[in-house]
């Protein structure tokens, strides 16, 4: 998600035709949570806690509080509120090393981020979500992936998957199929640590977007990602297309294990560059429901363990 005011180019790419289902594609189930419980699964997911902004200027602070998270009628709910809201100025894994570790911000929302890390990462698989997401000027959720450790060096040396990715969605825009802002991203980013990283996107109008859940996945393997909606696929990008500085082997960056997040930001670079202007007091709260998460794995790509 990490953009530092990049902006994906879009691309007039059709959807084909609907796949099969995973299991009858010879995928194996090797991870879930269907959201059952009455609270969120710490076995299974951790929160970021910070308002540092993602490199990208966001204008939240994200917090562990059932404010911004929770289950709601077997489905997480991750809430963004119009709210002045405190927290850590820098992101934990910077914390550890920065002079100005204990230092504070204050932003003027409050949303939360969730992450497998530390609990559960993969190498290769078919990683799926059924989501519905928000609608507003400056909302930004999203469902991507992270290595689990950073062995080619420092973002994007290490690469970075966005499954999905959506901005302004609903709010009028005028060159925009419909009339209305409808378009989901599919990204990788890659090649040497910023400001020297590359990135790979494809854009696609999808006005089913605006209506309901929508299932948004990839199918990872080590000579290309595939992105689809619904099972159907709209992006490929090949081993050929991505590289990292950290390493001259084939398919690196992005034959490592990484692990899962889920957020919704407000504000940043992608969402107030994007045409539309900035972030907009448009009817707070705003929610990203998630009824689902399936990960699979055809049976010569094991799960393995976080950072295994």
């Amino acid at each position: 998600m990490k953009r530092f005011a990049q902006m994906a180019a879009l691309v007039a790419s059709a959807l084909l035709p609907a796949a099969s289902s995973a299991q009858s594609n010879g995928w194996t189930l090797v991870w879930a949570d269907e959201f059952g419980g009455t609270a969120i699964d710490k076995a299974k997911w951790g929160f970021d806690v910070d308002c540092w902004g993602g490199g990208n200027n966001e204008r939240q602070c994200y917090t562990r509080s059932a404010r911004n998270a929770g289950i709601e009628d077997g489905k997480l709910v991750i809430t963004a509120r119009r709210e002045r809201s405190t927290g850590p100025a820098l992101p934990e894994a910077q914390r550890r090393q920065a002079a100005n570790a204990n230092a504070e911000a204050t932003r003027d929302f409050s949303s939360a981020r969730l992450t497998t890390r530390g609990r559960a990462a993969w190498r290769y698989g078919r990683i799926e979500v059924r989501a519905k997401l928000p609608q507003g000027q400056g909302t930004w959720p999203a469902i991507w992936m992270l290595p689990e450790k950073s062995r080619y060096g420092a973002w994007a040396a290490s690469g970075e998957i966005d499954i999905l990715e959506a901005v302004n969605l609903g709010v009028l825009c005028p060159k925009c199929p419909g009339g209305r802002e409808n378009t989901i991203l599919g990204t990788i980013h890659f090649g040497g640590r910023q400001p020297a990283n590359k990135f790979a996107s494809t854009e696609i109008a999808f006005p089913e977007v605006l209506e309901g859940f929508h299932t948004y996945a990839v199918e990872w393997f080590s000579d290309r990602i595939e992105w689809q909606v619904d099972g159907r696929t709209y992006s490929v990008q090949s081993a050929d297309k991505w590289f990292t500085t950290g390493s001259k082997t084939p398919g690196a960056p992005f034959d490592q294990p990484f692990h899962l997040i889920l957020n919704l930001a407000i504000g940043g670079g992608l969402p107030e560059g994007h045409g539309l202007g900035g972030v907009r007091d448009d009817g707070y709260p705003k929610r990203m429901e998630v009824d689902w998460v399936h990960v699979w794995q055809k049976p010569d790509g094991a799960a393995r363990p976080a950072g295994g």
